[in-house]
């Protein structure tokens, strides 16, 4: 059984349990993630990890077992849902409009407007997305710049600064920097920790120990789907990771 929850706890999730037909995807999952933390998820491919984000996000419904968000008892029916409660995510495959500006992807489904007709107002999301990627320093030509023109890094950066921009309570990221090289991982690293200086609560899977270790306070370990168990960052070390993640 997991503590009574604490007044900062953003997420807990109790018990969860996902099958797909006859195919366990997670056994029994328990974890409680409070604002200003960041907690990894870690294991080998197939262990689990994007199902729980799916799951916390709305994407999937669990088979059984319960989630609360910002202390009360949740049950998104969608990603939309999840949003409009405070959480955003940031994807693998970042799900950014290739061929739509910058400013553009970062108001996807949020556009603002103007006037008794409706119109898209461009100026307030230039100048806003421009401000934000200013505080974020996310280096990219300016916010009219086309998705596609920009580098991985800069993309990335894109991706967490909206996610940054819109989340109020929770950030889901899924391996963030596995596309990347050292420059442009150690930047969006910045970004993340960032996170956690707004007091936001931040759940990351990544396959880079090192990265871990730089980033989180806690490190939760699944296998196959089972929660092997949760350690402090502070007190542990990659050998008894690895073991855990491996079971060797």
């Amino acid at each position: 059984m997991l503590d009574k929850p604490t007044s900062t706890e953003v997420l807990r999730l109790q018990n969860i349990h996902k099958s797909f037909g006859g195919v366990v995807a997670i056994e029994d999952f328990s974890l409680e993630l409070k604002a200003g933390e960041i907690v990894a998820l870690v294991g080998d491919n197939g262990a689990g990890k994007s199902t729980l984000i799916k799951i916390i996000s709305g994407v999937y419904t669990p088979t059984s077992g319960s989630i609360s968000f910002d202390g009360k008892e949740a049950s998104f029916r969608d990603a939309t849902e999840a949003r409009e409660a405070g959480i955003e995510v940031v994807y693998q495959d970042l799900a950014l409009a290739d061929e739509q500006s910058v400013y553009m992807n970062m108001f996807l489904g949020r556009e603002k407007t103007k006037g008794p007709l409706g119109m898209l107002d461009r100026k307030a999301m230039r100048d806003e997305t421009a401000q934000l990627v200013k505080e974020l320093d996310v280096r990219i030509p300016s916010a009219n710049a086309t998705i596609r023109n920009l580098s991985g890094g800069q993309r990335q950066g894109v991706a967490i600064a909206r996610a940054t921009h819109w989340a109020t309570k929770l950030v889901l990221l899924d391996e963030p920097t596995a596309a990347l090289g050292v420059a442009e991982t150690a930047k969006v690293e910045e970004i993340v920790a960032s996170l956690k200086e707004r007091n936001l609560a931040v759940l990351i899977i990544s396959h880079s120990l090192d990265q871990v270790f730089r980033l989180s306070d806690r490190i939760c370990v699944l296998r196959r789907g089972q929660q092997i168990g949760v350690r402090e960052t502070a007190n542990t070390d990659k050998n008894e990771i690895v073991s855990m993640i491996t079971g060797v």
